[in-house]
């Protein structure tokens, strides 16, 4: 069986009793891709959070005691069958919430107003008129752009509550309660398209619930690092480390918290880029030292892969192999019962673990990845925090700059950039196209503006002519996008001059390759990721 620890989180697996928030938030979990969204613009405003199931909240909040209640979005209505809902007595409470759209409809339904399907859904960006709020709306221009993903639409409030906003679809698109400081409002103010949602936040956290802007990562590092010894004790763990920005961060973080009772290893599993073991195991020797083993593992990991098409497949049998090799290599250092991980929010939130309303994008392979007859305890320091959030905590560590400015690359490497069966051939193909992609990308005039870009080696195949002559070559993907948090992201448009140069690098460098095509998805709908 599986055994997490959530570092930062509750401790109730371990034993330990579950923190009280004080000044924090709980957000309540009713599915919607933009719930840990909501938490990280909390965070942004420098008040803790943490997000709980709905089936939860009643105990959460008599645990915790946070200051204030924040009600998530979702898929479902209020009117299905065994739809997801809420204990009446949390109204009772005392504390303040607020509902976004499927848990604005909850606070409607469940206290006596009237939710209905809208004439004419919405679902992109409204222009929201306000009535005049002290409160919720305070400091909002009388109309602002909000960004709308509804079916459902509160069509009478509650007794007590009046009407705060109305975009022309929508006659109630905020409502309060402000005697018993019970808010909802029908568009998302966590996502970057609502202009100004911060200000709606920051109303309801200082505002509203009486919030202090008191969480810090210096706090988030000495509360981890009590945290992690107390759970290992006297002893030995390991950590994996790829090289990134998750994994280094998760090392230092744990090295400071174990010093030798420490061990880091880096697995090669073949699905790196050009040069990038030889160039990862220089740069982690030269911060971790004698703690850092390397370990070669490519043959194991292609043999495994081979004749797999699937991605999901692909993401299992990869988080299943990493396992199997830190297992042995741990033999070699006795017992050795933890197994410290850089898993991020991104990646629980993707695999759909921990919450049953959330639907899964793609198993990740160090969360949904992992083979139920693991071996060790794992600690995720880093489980619930943003990327952002741990560039900021690497730099409180003292991790080099070049590490924390490294691009993204996920797990299973190259693997899930390489659409259908991974060969060594195929493999060699990517490694040239993505270094090209990438040297040129780095020198763009909008590289600046550019979170993260790679190539993808798509199964297609296309005819070309070169040389007077037919080909039929590989069909490669480019992919650069814009993100803060790497939770939406948008794509951005290359200059002309940079497109022309990359096409022309490609075909002529790549012999295999005849054909390129951008990817100008977001996300959402898209992932980063094309597997």
């Amino acid at each position: 069986m599986v055994v997490k620890v959530d570092v930062q989180s509750s401790l109730s697996s371990t034993g330990a009793p579950s923190r009280q928030m004080h000044d924090g938030i709980l957000i309540v979990d009713y599915g919607s891709q933009y719930t840990h969204l909501i938490g990280r613009r909390i965070r942004e405003l420098h008040v803790y959070s943490e997000i709980v199931p709905h089936t939860a909240v009643v105990q959460a909040i008599q645990e915790r005691k946070p200051r204030g209640l924040i009600l998530s979005g979702g898929p479902a209505s209020v009117y299905d069958p065994g739809v997801p809902d809420i204990d009446p007595v949390v109204f009772d409470a005392g504390i303040p919430v607020l509902g976004i759209c499927y848990g604005m409809h909850l606070i409607a339904h469940v206290l006596g107003g009237r939710v209905d399907r809208g004439d004419h859904q919405e679902y992109g960006p409204a222009t929201v008129s306000h009535m005049g709020s002290e409160d919720l709306l305070a400091r909002m221009p009388e109309s602002f752009t909000v960004w709308m993903s509804h079916g459902d639409l509160v069509a009478v409030p509650p007794p007590g509550f009046r009407v705060l906003a109305s975009t022309p679809n929508t006659s109630v698109a905020a409502m309060g309660d402000p005697e018993r400081r019970l808010y909802g409002v029908q568009f998302h103010p966590e996502v970057t398209h609502t202009l100004r949602g911060k200000t709606v936040l920051r109303n309801f956290l200082f505002q509203i619930c009486g919030c202090r802007p008191s969480w810090r990562m210096s706090t988030y590092i000495e509360e981890s690092i009590a945290e992690i010894r107390a759970l290992v004790a006297q002893d030995q763990a390991i950590c994996a480390v790829s090289g990134g920005v998750d994994s280094t961060v998760a090392a230092a973080l744990a090295y400071r918290a174990l010093g030798e009772q420490l061990t880091c290893i880096f697995i090669n599993n073949g699905l790196l880029r050009l040069n990038e073991a030889d160039e990862t195991t220089m740069a982690l020797r030269s911060f971790l030292g004698p703690s850092l083993r390397c370990v070669d593992a490519s043959e194991r990991f292609l043999s495994r892969l081979a004749g797999v098409v699937d991605p999901e497949e692909k993401r299992r049998r990869i988080g299943e192999t990493f396992i199997r090799v830190f297992e042995d290599e741990a033999t070699t250092l006795g017992d050795v019962p933890w197994l410290v991980q850089g898993t991020l929010y991104p990646d629980v939130i993707e695999s759909a673990t921990g919450h049953q309303t959330a639907g899964k994008i793609k198993t990740h392979h160090n969360v949904g990845g992992l083979p139920e007859d693991l071996r060790f305890r794992l600690i995720e320091p880093l489980r619930y925090l943003f990327k952002d959030e741990v560039r900021q905590l690497g730099r409180e560590l003292g991790v080099p700059e070049s590490i924390l400015q490294c691009q993204p690359f996920p797990g299973p490497g190259l693997a899930v950039r390489l659409l259908g069966e991974v060969t060594r051939g195929r493999l060699a193909v990517l490694r040239r196209a993505d270094a090209i992609v990438r040297e040129e990308l780095e020198h763009s005039p909008i590289a600046h503006r550019l979170s993260q870009y790679f190539a993808v080696l798509t199964d297609q195949r296309s005819v070309g002519v070169m040389g007077d002559g037919r080909t039929y070559g590989s069909v490669i993907a480019i992919r650069a996008v814009s993100t803060t948090d790497f939770m939406t992201a948008e794509a951005l448009v290359l200059p002309a001059q940079t497109q022309m140069r990359l096409a022309t690098r490609l075909v002529n460098e790549v012999p295999e390759i005849n054909r390129i095509v951008y990817d100008i998805t977001s996300k959402p709908p898209a992932t980063i990721e094309w597997e």
